[in-house]
Order: structure tokens, then C-alpha cells, then sequence
């Protein structure tokens, strides 16, 4: 077991203060022990940022398209070691975790062709002889926090764009998943990021990424998480005049309507409801299902549901890894207990003891659930999904809305009619047709409304919209 340290000024960094990072499958599997830094090690990342920022903002486009093209190439090359870490880390199956891995790559490729395809507009002054240019220049240094769901993923969405615009990046993954951000940072280091261009800081949220929020020469913070923590930081950043950017979670509906295909129905809520253990930001945590198809729908879901294998995330046959780790499940079961004191029924939601030591839990369905029940207003973050039983389309629109989330929508149905006007009326910044809530692409913008997003859109074109800040120049001419 080696010890990882924090990555400040293209320099590999100690604390002094490290923590075992531990494998949710099989608790006696130590993946290693990371340091964990504090608010000096932070101010250190700041100072490092800063000497970088100049000469990372006046960078040529093909000085970033190259760095951004080597890690993308790098991290597709090695997708089964990482994706090996990314299951054992946060306990997503082996395929699943190659296929973040990929999902990374692809997003670094992207945003290396995005610091080719920068645009600005040279537009005729209203007044004689003067020309105006419009054009976007780095933000500085940016702050970003990431979750422990897709710790490659989300990490990569965030640094790529920052990187691709000009900024200096300090990042803060979650303290249960420092591994792959490690990963990443080594990969950056080793394809030649200039030093304090990106920095890493591992941590706790308390410390570290308080830290970070607050310190005044960081320009800009990009977080994903949950709502309590992105409150906080959007108050801090509105005192401070920051930037920000707050992913904070879903309550997020499938709509089946009576007409829809059934074996499309049942496995796209199978999908969005249980895969990657239900701890997605985008997970179909409420299927609203028309009376018509209810029963039938219930009936196949159930038999599906409980033929799906829990084991090890490394294991060739699991279809579910652990949840992430003790505190979670807890949470979790905490849950499945509330689903029966509000009165519904609970189909499966035990947890499980298999042959290794680790945090599983079978998948549950409440049923007999009505909107205001707290199992169907709070976002559980595991393996668990409610049926709600409606009699109308528009009753269906009303309760899919019926939330103060906004992030993901989705509807099963075989009417055109009823896909058009679903994809106008959902209050959700993305919305599904005959598909999983979750599973998004990533050359397209990512965001919610309501309570589940603030500030511009993540992934895509989108992105500029934060990592850069815009310029209009006169400039007489005569």
C-alpha cells in the first residue's frame, strides 16, 4: 500500500494526515491511504494558481488542445486499471466503471477540440469610424467540488472546460472517492500540465472545501453534491461576488402512461430506478404510473427487480454493487423503515449479507405511495423507487412537477401527442423519451431548475458560459 499525496505546484505534496480509502464490496480490501489536507495546503494550491494563471490564460489554442487530447488518449488507454479502481473505490460494477473511464476520455477529447473552436464576434458600431469586438476571456482560478457517484466523470466535466478556457484549477474530490481524482491529477502531471496550472487537494468539505469557497482569489466555484452544502456555498459566493455553478440532486419522475410498451417501460425504470445502486443525481426515484397499465407494470417490474444479482462490484455476474459506504446505507435503510411507517408497502430494501464484508442492500419498490409521503419529497440516494398510481396524463404532469427538484423527466409512451406535450410541460432541465432518466451524453448541456441546479449549464458548448467571462472592446478606427 503506497500513500497518496496532494498535487501543488506539479509537486506531489503530504500533510502528514492520511485515511485508508476502503472497498464498499469487501471492507477488508484497502485500495490505499490518501492525505488529507487543511486550509494551509489550500492557501499553497492558491499561491501556485496564481503564478500559473498568466501564462496558462496566454497559452496558444494547440498548447491546450494537446494537453487536453494527451490525458483524453491516456485515460482511454488505461480504462481497465481505472475502471478496475473506480469499482473497487465507489462500488459500481467493473463494466460500469470502465465505462466512466471512457466517458472521461471523452470528455477531455471534447473540450480539446473546444480550445480550437473558440469564437468571438466582430460586430459595426451604431456610431461612425469605431468597430466593436466581443470576446470571452478565462474566469482565473476556479474552485471545483466533486461527488463520490461518478468521481471520473464529474471530475473530468469540470476540469476539461476549466482547463480548455484558460483557468487554473484547484480540486477537491469527495473524501470517499480520492482515488480517481488521484488518478487524474497523475495523468495531468504526467502528459506535462504546466505546474500550479492544476492543483489537487484532498479532504474533507469542513475544511478543505470551505476553504476554497471562501478564499477571495478564487474566482469561481463549480460544485456537485447536496442541496444543504450547495445552499451554503451559494450564500458565500453572492457575499463574495463569486461565480458559481450548484448541482444539488433530483426527485426525478418516469411517467408511464397506459399506452406505453410494457417491456420499454419496465426497463427503463429498471434502469434509471436501480443501476449504479440507485446513487445517481439523475435516478427515476418516482415512476407515476397511469391505472390502466399499473398492475401489469408492478407485476413485471417486481419480477425483474428481484431477479437483478447484488454482490462485488469485481464480480462478472453483479448487476448491483454495494452502496457507497456504512453512513449511506444507513441512510438508506432508514429510508425503507420510514416507507412503512408512512404506510406503504416495501418489496425487497433489506440489507444483505453476502460472502465478503461490504455494504449491500437489495433493491426495494414502495408501492401505495402517494406524492406527499417523505419518501417521495426527500432524494434517498440508493437503490429505492416509489410508485405512484394516477389516473391521467395531466394528473401525471402535476405530480412529476410536484417537487421543488428540477434535474430529469422522463415518460413511456407510444403517443407522439403525449411525448410533445410532456417534453413542453416537465420542469426539469433535461427530459426523456421512452428512455432512463439517467445516462446522459456528454457533448450536450447538463442542469437542472428549481432546487436541483443554479448558475450555467455543465458539459457541452454550455460550458464557456462559466469558465469564461465576456469582453466588448471599442476601438476607433479613424
Amino acid at each position: 500500500m503506497r500513500n497518496h499525496d496532494h498535487l501543488i505546484k506539479g509537486e506531489w505534496v503530504s500533510s502528514g494526515n492520511y485515511q485508508d480509502n476502503v472497498n464498499p464490496s469487501d471492507t477488508r480490501d484497502v485500495i490505499g491511504a490518501y492525505s488529507y489536507g487543511d486550509a494551509a495546503l489550500v492557501e499553497a494550491a492558491v499561491a501556485a494558481a496564481k503564478s500559473a494563471q498568466a501564462g496558462w490564460a496566454d497559452a496558444t489554442p494547440q498548447a491546450r488542445h494537446d494537453l487536453l487530447e494527451a490525458v483524453g488518449r491516456e485515460l482511454a488507454a488505461r480504462k481497465e486499471e481505472i475502471g478496475r479502481l473506480l469499482a473497487r473505490e465507489e462500488g459500481k460494477t467493473l463494466a460500469e466503471g470502465i465505462g466512466e473511464t471512457l466517458r472521461a476520455a471523452q470528455v477531455f477529447k471534447f473540450f480539446a477540440g473546444e480550445c480550437l473552436r473558440q469564437v468571438g464576434d466582430l460586430q459595426a458600431s451604431v456610431r461612425p469610424g469605431i468597430d466593436v469586438e466581443v470576446t470571452r476571456e478565462p474566469v482565473g482560478i476556479v474552485g471545483l467540488i466533486t461527488p463520490w457517484n461518478f468521481p471520473m466523470a464529474i471530475s473530468a466535466w469540470k476540469i476539461a472546460p476549466a482547463l480548455a478556457f484558460g483557468n487554473c484549477v484547484i480540486l477537491k474530490p469527495a473524501d470517499l472517492t480520492p482515488g480517481c481524482a488521484h488518478i487524474l491529477a497523475q495523468v495531468l502531471h504526467e502528459q506535462g500540465c504546466p505546474p500550479g496550472v492544476f492543483n489537487l487537494v484532498m479532504g474533507r468539505g469542513a475544511t478543505v472545501g470551505e476553504a476554497i469557497v471562501t478564499h477571495p482569489d478564487i474566482a469561481a466555484i463549480s460544485f456537485t453534491g447536496s442541496r444543504t452544502t450547495g445552499d451554503h456555498i451559494a450564500e458565500v459566493c453572492g457575499r463574495m461576488k463569486k461565480k458559481v455553478q450548484l448541482e444539488m440532486g433530483g426527485k426525478n419522475p418516469m411517467v408511464v402512461l397506459d399506452d406505453a410498451d410494457l417491456s420499454t417501460a419496465v426497463s427503463a425504470c429498471l434502469n434509471g430506478t436501480y443501476f449504479s445502486t440507485g446513487q445517481r443525481c439523475t435516478a427515476s426515484s418516482r415512476l407515476i404510473v397511469q391505472a390502466g397499465i399499473h398492475d401489469r407494470f408492478v407485476e413485471e417490474l417486481i419480477r425483474q427487480m428481484q431477479a437483478l444479482t447484488v454482490g462485488d462490484a469485481l464480480d462478472a455476474g453483479t448487476q448491483i454493487g454495494p452502496v457507497v459506504d456504512a453512513r449511506q446505507l444507513k441512510s438508506n435503510l432508514a429510508y425503507v423503515d420510514l416507507a412503512r411507517s408512512e404506510a406503504a408497502e416495501v418489496i425487497g430494501g433489506e440489507r444483505l449479507e453476502l460472502n465478503k464484508p461490504g455494504f449491500y442492500q437489495a433493491p426495494a419498490l414502495f408501492l401505495g405511495t402517494t406524492n406527499a409521503m417523505r419518501i417521495n419529497r426527500e432524494e434517498i440516494f440508493g437503490p429505492c423507487g416509489s410508485v405512484l398510481k394516477v389516473d391521467s396524463f395531466d394528473a401525471a404532469v402535476a405530480m412529476a412537477n410536484d417537487t421543488e427538484f428540477g434535474l430529469a423527466a422522463g415518460i413511456c409512451t407510444t403517443s407522439l401527442y403525449h411525448a410533445r406535450a410532456f417534453r413542453r410541460r416537465a420542469e426539469a432541465g433535461m427530459v426523456m423519451v421512452n428512455l432512463p432518466t439517467a445516462g446522459v451524453d456528454y457533448h450536450v448541456p447538463f442542469g437542472g431548475r428549481k432546487g436541483s441546479s443554479f448558475g450555467a449549464r455543465e458539459q457541452g458548448r454550455y460550458a464557456v458560459e462559466f469558465y469564461t467571462v465576456v469582453k466588448t472592446s471599442y476601438v476607433c478606427a479613424g
